[in-house]
């Protein structure tokens, strides 16, 4: 079952094992103190933790069936976090490997309650902070396949700014409809005052939009996380719509 995935869930296992070995690799080529430019306030050390403790707190999800009191999970005393990260990696993807994805589940989206909405949302959640922690060693940021790039376009459009903001009650300041092109897809993002909402659609439909963004996958991906840089995506029409699509990003994101 694929449920709301655009990409083999099977590729989001694998997509977890091999951000992790970036992960801590770009981990161990710098201080764990270097600032993290991507996640102001944040270090690398701090990120690495991050990522191996929502590990655990997505186990918890699985293994109660709600969302969890606790949201932060430290590493045992003397366990580095590099360590930490690879222990919650073997476990969570141990249980996740348990289950078929289409298997119900916990979860923080209607749309998808299931465990294959786990394995998306964690390989996402790796492949972000590994660009952060890559940037902020100052070594290469790794391509990310085209698969998984066309995936996380459609996970932070309908599930970020589709599901997450209205769950903030944050809206945008005046009506504006974004179309997002990249790898033969197109979705349509709709926000104003009254409505926070996006979805998959034709190519006809985006035809009407008040702006068009477009450009590779791995681009727009991380365009709509905000670890883009300027001129990496291309606008088309009203530089205001995108603009607010990119704003209310960064809160859904944050």
């Amino acid at each position: 079952m694929r449920g709301q995935a655009l990409a083999d869930h099977g590729r989001f296992l694998e997509a977890m094992e091999v951000e992790v070995e970036l992960l801590t690799e770009a981990a161990r080529r710098t201080a764990s103190g270097t600032p993290v430019r991507m996640c102001p306030g944040w270090t690398v050390g701090e990120v690495v933790r991050h990522v191996g403790s929502v590990y655990r707190v997505v186990l918890s999800w699985l293994a109660h069936g709600r969302r969890p009191r606790e949201w932060q999970r430290d590493p045992a005393p003397g366990q580095s976090v590099e360590d930490y990260l690879r222990e919650g990696l073997a476990e969570l993807t141990g249980e996740l490997a348990r289950h078929d994805p289409g298997d119900r589940a916990a979860t923080w989206w209607p749309a998808d309650p299931t465990y294959g909405f786990w394995r998306r949302r964690m390989a996402h959640e790796t492949t972000i902070h590994r660009v952060d922690v890559q940037d902020a060693a100052g070594v290469e940021v790794a391509a990310i396949t085209d698969d998984i790039a066309i995936d996380g376009v459609d996970e932070a459009l309908t599930l970020w700014f589709g599901q997450r903001l209205p769950m903030l009650g944050l809206t945008g300041t005046r009506p504006g409809l974004v179309a997002v092109r990249s790898g033969g897809h197109t979705w349509i993002a709709r926000a104003g005052p009254a409505e926070t909402v996006a979805w998959r659609c034709s190519g006809t439909e985006a035809d009407q939009a008040d702006a068009t963004v477009s450009g590779a996958p791995q681009e727009i991906y991380l365009w709509l996380w905000g670890r883009g840089w300027p001129g990496s995506v291309i606008v088309d029409g009203d530089d205001d719509a995108a603009g607010q699509l990119w704003a209310l990003m960064r809160l859904a994101t944050r």
